[in-house]
């Protein structure tokens, strides 16, 4: 976990932007020696909403399965898309 303080952020913005580009981790920002601001690179952010993103669809298939909706092998989908493609 990275740790700096809203001083160094003010004083030194460019070694916090490098260091965000470097480890794509959250940096935590302290304010009189509490927590305030998370800052991280755009694509650390835009990586991090993706995961999070492709986590729901996968929860929501999930639950989807455990309430009942039907579900399919491989096997099956090759079938029902090669008939598909066969018959059109």
């Amino acid at each position: 976990m990275k740790i700096k303080s809203s001083t160094v952020l003010r004083n030194d913005y460019n070694t916090i932007s490098t260091l965000a580009h470097e480890s794509q981790e959250p940096i935590y920002i302290t304010k009189n020696g509490e927590g305030d601001i998370v800052l991280m690179s755009v694509d650390a952010f835009e990586n991090r909403e993706q995961i999070l993103q492709h986590r729901a669809a996968i929860l929501e298939a999930e639950f989807s399965r455990i309430n009942g909706d039907p579900t399919y092998s491989v096997d099956e989908i090759r079938r029902k898309l090669k008939e598909k493609y066969d018959n059109a």
